[in-house]
């Protein structure tokens, strides 16, 4: 990257940072609105819905005493509830307890039964995914189905299927145990796979028989640039279509289309932990940002889609285990319920504590990532060496 062109990007940083902030301002708001709804359900008091963090750029105050506000620094939000120390939900200590009237304690999160404070906690990552198949379902009731053919159109030389011998023509009926109605189903599933064989049925000339097939390994760069690790079998099929569905119909293929994008988003997960997948491919604000504006180019259904998948995956990052997000809190309240008893306040205040250090090196080395994708890290070098 040389000077000219590390200028072009500054130049056109209006057309992504502009997408990346209504796209997380969107699912940041579902996400907080998911919280707050369900604690004013539960006769909660909620202090502050803010969308962003650090100084206030505007706000005004509601009928029941909440502050809705925007800040500064759009890379999330948080929803304060009456007694909370901070808006990460950290109880209050026993002093500030005896300060309480009944009144209040009637109002504050912590006095809450555990049942109530773990559906306020697991409303936020449930309003992810309501958001998500709401937009899946008007998807597919309006504009269909896309899908592509599995049957064979090009296989490619010296690949995995060219190895075993399939064929233009052959149909793609089942690859394992799973059902193939589409191309997408075949990529869904080789795209995961590091090299473990499986079994491909197909039909020929109107007649089945399966195949043995251990897919490729590749290392591919996709168009926002990212690498990727990557199962590649060595077909194509360029026979694209809509499936038309009923408003019913969308609305269960949006629940399948949610779990597959939650599965794929998990096996990626356990792979890099594994070591299999390269953790280059973990991007952070400024991926998010670059790919935003891409997508906003594209055409409303990209937008849209890519709402979908970013809803979803901050859904389910929050449902992770993690102390400071809300599956760490889900965790404490699931050990409550089952002791009849809080964990101690110190050990909820040394995991916490963990967990901001954790999330915290997570968005370093995203945005580290993020930088070195966008080339930033080697011009630097080139620039001082």
């Amino acid at each position: 990257m040389n000077i000219d062109s590390i200028l072009n990007f500054g130049g056109n940083a209006g057309q992504y940072i502009i997408p990346f902030i209504i796209v997380l301002s969107i699912v940041v708001f579902v996400h907080e609105f998911g919280h707050y709804w369900v604690a004013r359900r539960c006769g909660v008091r909620v202090m502050t819905f803010s969308i962003g963090f650090g100084k206030e750029i505007f706000g005004w105050n509601d009928k029941h005493g909440t502050r809705w506000k925007v800040s500064w620094l759009p890379l999330g939000g948080f929803v304060k509830m009456f007694g909370d120390t901070d808006p990460a939900s950290t109880p209050p200590g026993e002093e500030a307890v005896k300060a309480m009237t009944a009144k209040e304690k009637k109002v504050a999160f912590y006095s809450q039964s555990v049942a109530k404070r773990m559906a306020i906690v697991a409303a936020g990552p449930a309003a992810n995914y309501v958001f998500a198949i709401v937009l899946l379902t008007g998807l597919f009731a309006f504009n269909g189905q896309p899908y592509t053919s599995p049957i064979v159109d090009k296989v490619m030389e010296k690949t995995a299927a060219a190895h075993v011998g399939m064929k233009p023509g052959d149909k793609v009926l089942k690859i394992d145990n799973d059902n193939i109605e589409s191309f997408e189903d075949i990529k869904r599933i080789i795209l995961m796979n590091t090299g473990t064989p499986v079994h491909i049925l197909i039909e020929r000339d109107g007649k089945e028989q399966t195949l043995n097939v251990t897919p490729d390994v590749v290392r591919m760069t996709d168009r926002f640039g990212s690498d990727h690790t990557l199962g590649r079998l060595g077909i194509t099929s360029t026979v694209l279509a809509y499936r038309q569905l009923s408003l019913p119909q969308a609305l269960l293929q949006s629940f399948v289309e949610a779990w597959d994008l939650t599965a794929s988003t998990l096996q990626g997960v356990g792979q890099m932990i594994a070591g299999v997948r390269d953790t280059e491919e973990l991007g952070g604000p400024l991926r998010i940002a670059e790919m935003s504006g891409k997508v906003a180019q594209e055409g409303v259904s990209s937008f849209v889609w890519f709402l979908i998948i970013i809803s979803i995956n901050l859904g389910l990052i929050n449902l992770f285990p993690v102390p400071l997000l809300d599956g760490g809190h889900l965790v404490f309240y699931i050990a409550e319920a089952f002791r009849g008893k809080p964990i101690s306040e110190r050990i909820q205040e040394i995991s916490f504590k963990a967990g901001a250090a954790l999330v915290l090196s997570l968005m370093l080395f995203s945005t580290w990532n993020d930088l070195v994708h966008l080339r930033v890290i080697s011009y630097i070098r080139n620039v001082f060496s």
